[in-house]
């Protein structure tokens, strides 16, 4: 069974479609296409892009897609195609506050805890009337005598 890389180069050639038409056609990057025919994996993305890669060549070109997924396959099982890399990327946890963002929380926190308080005691505040105290006239003779 011929190779998957020059199946499609074939299958592109009999057709007359040069790489760049294809390239634009497929929208996929004209080195991905040329690594595609050349068989060359290590320079393509993980094997969920390769896979798409050939369903989109395929496709364009005219090719049966099941067709060409079986060669490739194949191909992947007698080992001339390295296993797909299995490396995922780090998931983002949930992470705690930074320190910096506790500390500004702490001094809003006491801010608040601030202002709380000095408007507790204004309304708190005993409410006596400031009205000017009145002489009687019995005072008055008291501290005129004594003057």
């Amino acid at each position: 069974m011929e190779s998957i890389g020059r199946y499609q180069k074939n299958e592109r050639e009999v057709r007359q479609i040069s790489l760049e038409e294809l390239a634009q056609t497929t929208r996929i990057p004209l080195r991905h296409l040329a690594s595609l025919e050349e068989e060359r994996w290590t320079a393509l993305p993980g094997d969920v892009f390769v896979r798409g890669f050939l369903k989109s060549y395929a496709k364009a070109v005219g090719l049966t897609i099941d067709e060409v997924l079986r060669r490739y396959e194949h191909q992947s099982r007698s080992s001339s195609v390295p296993p797909p890399e299995t490396s995922a990327a780090p998931i983002a946890g949930i992470q705690g506050p930074e320190r910096g963002r506790r500390f500004g929380l702490a001094i809003a926190l006491v801010i608040i805890l601030i202002l709380f308080t000095l408007a507790l005691s204004i309304a708190l505040r005993p409410r006596h009337r400031e009205a000017p105290v009145q002489l009687s006239t019995s005072d008055v003779a008291l501290t005129l005598s004594l003057a």
